[in-house]
C-alpha cells in the first residue's frame, strides 16, 4: 500500500491525522462493534421505552408505522432514530481511539459548517429547478398538503441532518479516517465503506432480484461521498451531498409507499419490477453524477 495519493487528495492529510495516533487495524473492529452496540442499546431503549408507556401491543404498532415512516410522525421519529445511530462513532472515537469527537468532522469545524453549506445550497436549488421535469410526467401524484408540509418542515429538516449526518459519521467519518490512517491506498479506504455503506442498503426481501441495483446505486454513491471529503479535507461536502439528496427524496417527490409520508408528490414505483425500476435508477445514477459534479464546481475542488 505505498501508491502515492492523488495530489487532489491532499487536504485529506490533515482530515485523517488524529486517527493514525490509533490506527492498529483491531481498533477499526472494536469500533465497529461499538457502534453497532450504540445504535442497537438506544434503540432497544427507545422500544422499551415505549413498552412501558403504552403496551406491548401499541409498542409494536408505533414501530411497525415508524419503519414505514408512511405518516409525516412516523417519518420524523424515522429520522430522528438515527441520533442512535450517531451517538456510535462518537462513543468510538473517544472510547477506542482516545481521541475528540470533532476530529470525525475535520480539523476545523467552521471549515466542516462552510463546506457543507456551499454544496446543499445549490444542489436542494438544483433539485427545486428540476422539479417541473418530475412533475410534468404525469405520474406524480400529491402528497402532503403544502401548508401541513411548512409546518412539518423545522422538524423534518433537522430529521434529515440527523440522519444524513449520522450515517456520514460512521461511513465517510470514522471508517475513511481510520481505514486511511492504517492504509495509504484510496481503493482502500474509498472502496471498502462505500461497499459497507451499499451493503446497508441491500434489501432483497424489499427490493426483490433488483436489491443488488439499489445495493451499487449506494456503492457508487458511497465512493463519490469519499472523493468529496478527501478533496475538502472535512466531512461537510459529503454531509451537504447526501443531505440535498435525501431532502429530494424525502421531501420533494417520494416513492409512493417507501417513506413517502413528508413528501409533496409521490411517484407510483415497484421497485421489484425490473422494468420499472431501470429507467428511475438511470435517471437517479445521472442526478448523482451531476449533482457531485456540480458540488466539486462550487467548492472549486
Amino acid at each position: 500500500m505505498t501508491a502515492p495519493r492523488p495530489s487532489a487528495y491532499l487536504p485529506h492529510e490533515a482530515y485523517v491525522a488524529p486517527a493514525r495516533r490509533s490506527r492498529e487495524i483491531w481498533r477499526v473492529f472494536a469500533g465497529g462493534a461499538v457502534i453497532v452496540a450504540a445504535y442497537l442499546g438506544l434503540f432497544a431503549l427507545f422500544g422499551a421505552f415505549l413498552v412501558q408507556s403504552y403496551g406491548q401491543l401499541i409498542a409494536g404498532a408505533i414501530l411497525h408505522r415508524i419503519a414505514r415512516g408512511d405518516t409525516p410522525g412516523a417519518m420524523i421519529l424515522l429520522l430522528w432514530t438515527f441520533a442512535a445511530l450517531a451517538a456510535g462513532p462518537v462513543i468510538a472515537a473517544r472510547l477506542v481511539h482516545r481521541r475528540a469527537a470533532g476530529t470525525l468532522f475535520g480539523p476545523s469545524p467552521r471549515r466542516a459548517v462552510a463546506d457543507f453549506a456551499i454544496v446543499a445550497l445549490p444542489l436542494v436549488g438544483l433539485q427545486a429547478a428540476l422539479l417541473p421535469l418530475v412533475l410534468g410526467s404525469g405520474d406524480a401524484r400529491p402528497g402532503l398538503a403544502f401548508g401541513a408540509f411548512l409546518g412539518y418542515l423545522p422538524f423534518a429538516l433537522p430529521g434529515i441532518l440527523i440522519q444524513t449526518g449520522a450515517e456520514e459519521l460512521v461511513f465517510r467519518g470514522y471508517l475513511q479516517q481510520q481505514l486511511a490512517a492504517r492504509f495509504r491506498h484510496p481503493a482502500i479506504w474509498m472502496s471498502l465503506p462505500a461497499a459497507a455503506f451499499a451493503l446497508g442498503h441491500y434489501l432483497p426481501a424489499d427490493y426483490g432480484a433488483n436489491a443488488w441495483a439499489i445495493a451499487l446505486w449506494a456503492g457508487v454513491f458511497g465512493l463519490l461521498a469519499a472523493d468529496l471529503t478527501a478533496r475538502t479535507g472535512s466531512l461537510g461536502a459529503a454531509l451537504g451531498f447526501h443531505f440535498s439528496n435525501n431532502v429530494a427524496a424525502l421531501l420533494f417527490v417520494g416513492v409512493e409507499n417507501q417513506l413517502d409520508g413528508l413528501a409533496l408528490w409521490t411517484l407510483p414505483v415497484d421497485f421489484s419490477d425490473p422494468e420499472a425500476i431501470g429507467p428511475v435508477l438511470a435517471v437517479d445514477f445521472a442526478m448523482m453524477v451531476i449533482s457531485w459534479l456540480l458540488a466539486r464546481v462550487v467548492l472549486r475542488v
